[in-house]
C-alpha cells in the first residue's frame, strides 16, 4: 500500500534501480546511513530539508506519478512538481471553465464552500460547548453569519462572511485549547505556538488537496471561492477550507490538550514563531492518523477514511461540472 513520505534532514536524494536512494547530511555536513525507498510504496514526498538531486530522478518520478511537495525552512509551502497530468481531459477542462465563466454557477459552487466550511467549524464549536467550554455566544455569532451566504451577491461579499466566520471561531480556540494562548490569529509570520501550528496544519491540508486534485480530472488551477491567481492552485484552496476544521483544527485541539506539542516544539524567532522539526513530525504522525480513521459514509452505505472523503469531494465536483449532478453539495459532519 501506497503512503507519503515526509523528509526533514538534508541531504542528496537519487535513483537507485526501482528505488529512491536518499543520504541524510548532519549540521556537520557528514553523511548519515543511506536509506532506500521503493519506489513502488510512494505516495507522495513531501522535502521539508534542502535536498540535491537531478533531472533523471525528477524523470523517473514522473513517470512513476510522484508527486513531490516542497516547503522551506519557516513551513510555507514553496511549491509542487506534477507528474504529466495522466487523468486530465478536455471535456473536463472545458466544462470547468464554462462553470467558471457562469455568474449563477460560479456563485453556486462558492455559496456551498463557506456553507460547508462554516457548518464544519460550528461542529466543531458545538462538540466542545457539550463539554463545558461555553461557546454559545461565539456559535449564535456564526450562525447569523451564516444566514448572509445566500444573500450575498457576488464572490468578495462571500469571501467577507467566510472571513467573518472564521475570525469568530478562531476566538473560540482560547477557550478551547489549554496551556497555550492563541492571542488572534497571525498568518505572516506567526506570532505564537498555536498559530505555527495552525499555519502548518493548514499548509498540509493544502497539499493534501492538491494531491486528492490530481487523482480526478480537475484542473487545479480553476477555482471558484478563492479568486485564480499565476502560479498557485487555487482549487486546493477552495477544497481544504471544508476540510480544515475536521482534519487540521480537530488534530491540533487533541495535540496541544493531550500535551503532545509542547513549548520544547517550537521556536520562536525575530520574525515568528515556528515549529521545530520535531514538532512537525509530531503534528505529522497526528495527521496520518486522523487521515486514515473511516466513518460510515451515509450515501455509500461503507466505512470510508477522512482522506477519501477529500478525493470524493472532488469527484462531487467532477459530477457537477458535467452536470451529472444538478447541483453541488459539500461535505458537511453528521456526527
Amino acid at each position: 500500500m501506497k503512503k507519503p513520505y515526509y523528509l526533514f534532514n538534508p541531504g542528496r536524494m537519487s535513483r537507485r534501480d526501482n528505488t529512491l536512494k536518499f543520504t541524510a547530511v548532519d549540521e556537520l555536513g557528514n553523511e548519515q546511513k543511506p536509506r532506500y525507498l521503493p519506489i513502488e510504496g510512494i505516495e507522495a514526498l513531501y522535502i521539508f530539508g534542502s535536498i540535491d538531486t537531478n533531472s533523471a530522478l525528477f524523470n523517473f518520478l514522473g513517470k512513476q506519478q510522484v508527486p513531490v511537495h516542497f516547503f522551506d525552512y519557516y513551513e510555507h509551502y514553496t511549491g509542487s512538481f506534477q507528474p504529466k497530468e495522466y487523468l486530465l481531459a478536455g471535456k473536463m477542462q472545458v466544462e470547468q471553465t464554462r462553470a467558471y465563466l457562469s455568474s449563477k454557477r460560479r456563485m453556486h459552487i462558492a455559496q456551498r464552500l463557506v456553507s460547508g466550511a462554516s457548518y464544519n467549524m460550528l461542529k466543531n464549536l458545538r462538540y466542545y460547548n457539550a463539554r463545558g467550554r461555553s461557546l454559545e455566544q461565539l456559535i449564535e455569532q456564526i450562525e447569523k453569519l451564516r444566514q448572509l451566504i445566500p444573500e450575498a451577491e457576488d464572490v468578495p461579499s462571500l469571501m467577507g462572511i467566510e472571513g467573518n466566520c472564521r475570525q469568530t471561531y478562531y476566538q473560540a480556540f482560547e477557550h478551547i485549547i489549554t496551556h497555550f494562548e492563541m492571542n488572534g490569529r497571525h498568518k505572516q509570520p506567526p506570532s505564537n505556538e498555536v498559530n505555527a501550528a495552525i499555519s502548518f496544519g493548514n499548509m498540509m491540508c493544502y497539499a493534501l488537496a492538491l494531491d486528492m486534485i490530481y487523482h480526478t480530472q480537475l484542473n487545479p488551477t480553476i477555482s471558484f471561492l478563492h479568486e485564480p491567481g499565476t502560479r498557485r492552485f487555487s482549487l486546493a484552496l477552495d477544497i481544504a477550507e471544508i476540510f480544515k476544521p475536521i482534519l487540521v483544527d480537530r488534530t491540533l485541539f487533541r495535540l496541544f490538550n493531550q500535551r503532545e506539542l509542547q513549548e520544547k516544539h517550537f521556536e520562536q524567532q525575530a520574525n515568528g514563531c515556528f515549529l521545530k522539526d520535531k514538532g512537525r513530525k509530531v503534528f505529522i504522525m497526528a495527521f496520518e492518523e486522523r487521515l486514515k480513521q473511516t466513518i460510515q459514509h451515509r450515501s455509500l452505505g461503507r466505512k470510508v477514511s477522512y482522506k477519501r472523503l477529500m478525493l470524493l469531494e472532488c469527484h462531487k465536483l467532477a459530477k457537477y461540472f458535467l452536470r451529472m449532478e444538478e447541483a453541488y453539495q459539500p461535505f458537511k459532519i453528521w456526527w
